[in-house]
């Protein structure tokens, strides 16, 4: 009887019309490529935890193959600083002059949103704005907050356009918010904020809807809870 798992060219073409079952693999093969394949994950392993400087001081102990696996593996480390660099550049509102307009607006750089204030010290509703704005450059680092003086920035910039919100992105503006009324007054909320630079595009926001929208609803429905029943009172004098 011929042996199945006999190297043989008639094996091989039996196997290959699926009339015999695949060659079995000898239990040393088996136990040689678990521990290749234990070899490999240690190794991956060994680097996934090093930083980059780590890498390169090990290179001399990685064979060819690791050297591979550990230069994909570099690459992937150094895109992925680079992206979280670039995301948490900012972080804070920066104050700028005329002179800086052109290189911290104009040429932010590419993918670069940025939020200008126009503001004027001693006008409550622009210290309300900085404030809000502080807080919304911390919670969103990728995107540039800048803070200038008016009329510093914009010679005979009128007073009654004040505050003023510039957006950008690569240099393009995008939207703009001009004057008092636009921003509800000093009723202004840090997420109605948020909201409305999201509506631009400056900031991507995990609120779902508009918070303004919720305090309107509110109102709404307290002011209809509040009026008198005409319908009722017609209807008695009718019956008198």
């Amino acid at each position: 009887m011929q042996d199945p798992n006999a190297d043989t060219e008639w094996n091989d073409i039996l196997r290959r019309k699926g009339i015999l079952p695949p060659k079995e693999t000898p239990q040393e093969d088996e136990e040689e490529e678990e521990q290749l394949l234990h070899q490999q994950l240690s190794v991956v392993k060994t680097y996934e935890s090093m930083t980059l400087e780590e890498l390169e001081e090990n290179e001399d102990e990685f064979n060819d193959e690791d050297e591979l696996a550990m230069e994909m593996y570099r690459q992937k480390r150094l895109a992925e600083w680079k992206a979280n660099q670039i995301k948490n550049v900012f972080g804070e509102v920066t104050e700028i002059s005329a002179q800086d307009y052109v290189q911290e607006v104009n040429k932010a750089g590419d993918g670069i949103w940025v939020v200008l204030h126009l503001y004027k010290q001693g006008i409550p509703l622009c210290s309300l704005i900085n404030q809000h704005l502080s807080e919304l450059a911390r919670k969103f680092p990728q995107t540039k907050f800048l803070k200038s003086i008016s009329n510093t920035c914009i010679p005979n910039y009128p007073d009654r356009n004040l505050p003023t919100l510039f957006v950008y992105y690569e240099g393009e503006m995008k939207a703009q918010f001009i004057g008092p009324l636009v921003f509800g007054g000093m009723n202004l909320k840090c997420d109605e904020l948020e909201w409305r630079l999201s509506e631009s595009g400056a900031v991507k926001t995990e609120l779902e809807e508009n918070p303004r929208k919720q305090i309107q609803d509110q109102l709404m429905t307290s002011i209809r809870c509040s009026e008198p029943k005409h319908r009722d009172s017609d209807e008695d004098s009718d019956e008198d």
